[in-house]
């Protein structure tokens, strides 16, 4: 089976790391790219062939941002993914999405394991620090609302910081499940591999605090407290990143204040009949 990396096996990038497709045909910023960051897949208006395993893809630059934005940010809305019609039918026919029902007439498109398998499989490695992580399928029926919001709110937060960083490279995205599972492995590192281990942390609260203030994450309350995701970014030549939290209608109260004590950036879907209601950002003192 032909193998289009076969013919260019020694090419590389400006970091260094060998890659097939080159950037080209590309003009202007695009959201998506920062998810894109770590892919070697297609970038031009063409489609090209891609393949992983037994299997062989067609796909474009607009085919590769949308599934990398989709696997960012494991269910995004059709109408915020800033792909047309046939990309999207293109990408379910390749069988690498397939769509779920948001209500209120709204579809949500969320990586197939085929998918998710693509983008790992083309994913660069880098040495000194991690990769975007991708994900497959819909985590929790109960936080599907929720968790299909957030792409809107990283679309605008990546707008804002561009507006005060000119030279803003989006590094990569973290949702707060890949946050909170590095945090499970600090807590766990001393029982791995321990015969003898009952499953409980023995982790005390000086480590726990340090390891907040290591991760740049708020310790108070005798817990961590984590966003719904992380934009790690580089802008000025500094590595900086910026925590975001979406509230919709049932927060309220002391679970709100507690966030806003996070000091992470909040965005608010608020209570409208007759459909779904774009995400905001917003002060506290309507929660409290």
């Amino acid at each position: 089976m032909f193998d289009p990396r076969d013919d260019a096996r020694d090419r590389e990038g400006g970091d260094g790391r060998a890659r097939v497709y080159e950037d080209r045909d590309r003009d202007g910023r695009d959201p998506r790219d920062g998810m894109m960051r770590d892919l070697d897949l297609p970038r031009g208006d063409e489609r090209e062939l891609v393949v992983n395993r037994d299997r062989v893809y067609e796909l474009n630059g607009e085919d590769s941002r949308t599934l990398a934005a989709v696997g960012a940010f494991r269910v995004v809305p059709e109408h915020d993914v800033d792909a047309d019609h046939d990309t999207v039918e293109h990408l379910r026919d390749e069988g690498l999405v397939e769509v779920v029902d948001l209500g209120d007439g709204d579809r949500g498109l969320t990586l197939t394991r085929e998918g998710r398998d693509l983008l790992d499989a083309h994913s660069l490695g880098r040495e000194d620090e991690p990769v975007q992580a991708f994900h497959a399928g819909v985590s929790k029926d109960r936080e599907l609302d929720h968790d299909s919001h957030l792409y809107s709110t990283y679309r605008q937060e990546e707008a804002r910081l561009r507006d005060e960083h000119g030279g803003l490279e989006v590094r990569r995205v973290v949702l707060e499940q890949d946050l909170k599972r590095e945090y499970q492995e600090f807590l766990q590192a001393h029982n791995r591999g321990r015969a003898d281990s009952d499953g409980r942390p023995d982790r005390d609260e000086h480590e726990i605090r340090e390891w907040a203030r290591d991760h740049d994450v708020p310790y108070f309350d005798g817990q961590v407290h984590f966003p719904d995701y992380r934009i790690e970014y580089e802008a000025d030549g500094r590595e900086l990143h910026q925590d975001v939290e979406l509230f919709t209608p049932h927060y309220r109260g002391a679970h709100a204040a507690g966030h806003s004590k996070a000091g992470f950036r909040v965005y608010v879907v608020g209570a409208r009949g007759g459909g779904r209601s774009a995400p905001r950002p917003r002060g506290m003192e309507e929660f409290l």
